[in-house]
């Protein structure tokens, strides 16, 4: 005799009442709108979990469609592996809201002095730490995934930067400083 092996899926196939059954169960509709409307509530809630999980530990499957696909990935790690100048524009701008207030306190001429001096620093500084990691970031994205990928991400590298690494979400999947291989397909 041939070598016979047995090959199933390893439970008795159901009779025609049972898979009928289960088949009108699995597509009742609700009573009413009200239950129906909980049962929307609580799906959307639970995409919600998902996709708040997934911004914290970078699941790609469960993570918002405009988070989602290759290119913003390699935008995400393109801007976490570099210190911006951006990101610490917030936590300077609270300490120089102090220091104002101060300098105000002492001398008129000390806040005015401050203002002609820092805030042009902060701007120029800003405006060129973008300037230079969004053309960074344009070429990367041209070579690695063609010229037709790069609309968008330099929006979403530059809101990326200006908040702080530890409130970023996703969070960053890479360290600072890190060089950027492997694929992002």
């Amino acid at each position: 005799m041939a070598d016979e092996t047995e090959a199933g899926k390893g439970r008795p196939t159901p009779s025609r009442r049972e898979a009928e059954a289960a088949r009108k169960k699995q597509m009742k509709t609700p009573m009413t709108r009200k239950e129906q409307a909980k049962r929307d509530r609580a799906a959307r809630e639970e995409i919600r979990l998902k996709q708040r999980d997934a911004l914290k530990s970078g699941d790609e499957r469960y993570l918002p469609a405009r988070e989602q696909g290759p290119v913003r990935r390699f935008t995400r790690d393109y801007v976490d592996r570099r210190r911006n100048f951006a990101e610490y524009l917030l936590p300077f701008l609270v300490v120089l809201l102090v220091l104002f207030a101060v300098a105000g306190s002492i001398s008129s001429n000390a806040s005015a002095v401050l203002t002609a001096f820092v805030y042009p620093f902060l701007i120029v500084g800003t405006v060129l730490d973008e300037i230079i990691m969004v053309r960074g970031l344009k070429k990367q994205l041209k070579e690695r995934f063609g010229p037709d990928n790069v609309k968008g991400s330099t929006t979403y590298a530059v809101l990326r930067s200006t908040q702080l690494r530890r409130f970023r979400l996703p969070k960053p999947q890479v360290k600072r400083g890190e060089v950027l291989s492997g694929t992002y397909r």
